[in-house]
């Protein structure tokens, strides 16, 4: 096609390569997020909320370890699927899970499978955001995201840390709201798994005694939240103290440098 016509054709400059290939990415964007959102309907019509129940699973609790000592192997992979799965659709019963985790595999094994399964499943979350949304949030606040993008740079890793570490907002808000940011997919990972690694051995453990819990909002007593609350100050003072220290420092090496 000769340029003139191609141009009157596609004002914008745009090749048919590059046409095509923005159709394709949308058609994949849409056929993404048509998936996820037909796993969550279906796990609902299903009614597979309703299999994540503690008493469900105290009762059942000795039939899954006979057959957990049988197929340990078998086991452990469903169990670390189900885990990346319900996590990366954002389904509820990551909770339930981590306390199955505790009471199917014990305290180290536990921990071990919920971290990792956990950080992975928020990996996916926050990539499947990004790609489906980001596209569409840039064009529409692109100098908000960019001002945000420059903040992520700066202090995205402490912060990520902070609201992994205090669970005050929801896990699958976080994997939302950072897959609009350009945070690293390696330090989105590292930063979750070492900021949830808290809150995973507090769950675990409760796992392991499950034949004392009574119910899921029995994990969290008061002195545990207190508990979560001061985990979360200890950074923010912590930095503070880092950020005074060098403070001085600079003001003792400029002051060196001022003198004759």
């Amino acid at each position: 096609m000769p340029r003139v016509v191609q141009d009157i054709a596609d004002p914008h400059g745009r090749s048919d390569m590059d046409n095509r290939r923005q159709r394709g990415l949308r058609i994949a964007k849409f056929a993404l997020a048509l998936l996820v959102i037909t796993a969550i309907v279906v796990f609902f019509a299903l009614g597979g909320q309703h299999y994540l129940s503690l008493d469900l699973l105290k009762a059942k609790q000795a039939d899954l370890a006979g057959y957990q000592a049988a197929h340990p192997v078998i086991v452990l992979g469903v169990a670390f699927a189900i885990y990346v799965a319900v996590t990366a659709l954002s389904l509820p019963g990551a909770a339930f899970l981590t306390l199955a985790a505790g009471a199917l595999f014990g305290f180290v094994n536990g921990t071990l499978l919920v971290s990792f399964a956990s950080s992975i499943g928020a990996t996916i979350a926050m990539l499947v955001s990004r790609f489906v949304l980001r596209g569409s949030v840039k064009r529409r606040f692109g100098t908000r995201l960019a001002a945000i993008d420059r903040g992520v740079e700066r202090e995205g890793a402490f912060y990520l840390f902070m609201l992994r570490l205090v669970p005050l907002f929801p896990f699958f808000v976080i994997n939302l709201v950072m897959g609009l940011t350009r945070v690293r997919t390696w330090t989105f990972y590292w930063v979750s798994q070492l900021g949830m690694l808290a809150g995973t051995i507090v769950y675990v453990n409760a796992g392991t005694q499950l034949g004392q819990i009574k119910s899921l909002s029995s994990v969290l007593s008061p002195t545990l939240i207190g508990s979560f609350v001061l985990l979360g100050v200890f950074p923010l003072i912590a930095r503070w103290i880092a950020m005074r220290l060098k403070a001085r420092l600079c003001a003792v090496d400029a002051s060196e440098a001022l003198r004759p």
